[in-house]
């Protein structure tokens, strides 16, 4: 999510001929982006790389883009929408609602997305990738009976 704050030009401050600001990667655990209603969603939000690029955007701009991979399964969604922004020392009961207790103490803020429009795009370009707990899921039977074989070998 991000992008620039939609000056006058579009180009050179990374907003497309639509209006619809430039996205970059911030993401979470599975299952920070949660759906608060049927055309709302909301995440808490902490410090990346300090260069607040998407909460001073949203200030001048409160269009956003999210693009949402689902690598194991081929799947990309997109969304736009409007932000708005809460400070999470102004609001720690939304802190509490939306970060899990591990992250609570750097929570920053709490974004609030009203969804204008969504898409799927097509899967045919992107390539599979898998988590190291997806990895040691799936070759779990192998460990094992790898691990059986070499007991009978040392009877």
């Amino acid at each position: 999510m991000g992008g620039e704050d939609g000056a006058v030009d579009e180009e050179a401050e990374g907003v497309g001929e639509g209006g619809w600001p430039y996205i970059q990667h911030r993401g979470g655990a599975a299952g920070f982006l949660r759906v608060t209603g049927a055309t709302s969603l909301a995440f808490a939000d902490y410090g990346g790389n300090r260069q607040m690029l998407t909460t001073g955007n949203v200030a001048g701009n409160d269009r956003v883009a999210l693009f949402l991979m689902d690598y194991p399964r081929r799947r990309r969604l997109k969304i736009r929408g409007r932000a708005r922004v809460a400070d999470a020392r102004e609001h720690p009961e939304l802190v509490a609602q939306f970060a899990e207790p591990a992250v609570r103490r750097v929570v920053e803020r709490v974004y609030f997305i009203e969804v204008i429009s969504f898409d799927w795009n097509c899967p045919k370009f992107i390539t599979p990738r898998y988590t190291a707990e997806d990895v040691q899921e799936a070759t779990a039977p192998l460990r094992e009976r790898i691990a059986e074989l070499e007991a009978e070998l040392k009877k």
